[in-house]
């Protein structure tokens, strides 16, 4: 399940992040991160992604 959220993280950051933690204040700071620009978006849900996946 991991390879298919960061391939999500790649493709729409917030998807990713969505599957990870749901709704959540990460979700919507990542929301702001891939409007404000796409990799800072990308940087983020990866790193949510890895946090998590401990």
């Amino acid at each position: 399940m991991s390879i298919l959220r960061l391939i999500l993280a790649i493709i729409l950051p917030p998807l990713g992040v969505f599957f990870t933690v749901g709704i959540r204040g990460a979700f919507w700071l990542n929301i702001l991160l891939t409007i404000l620009g796409f990799i800072p978006g990308i940087i983020h849900a990866v790193w949510v992604i890895a946090k998590h996946d401990k």
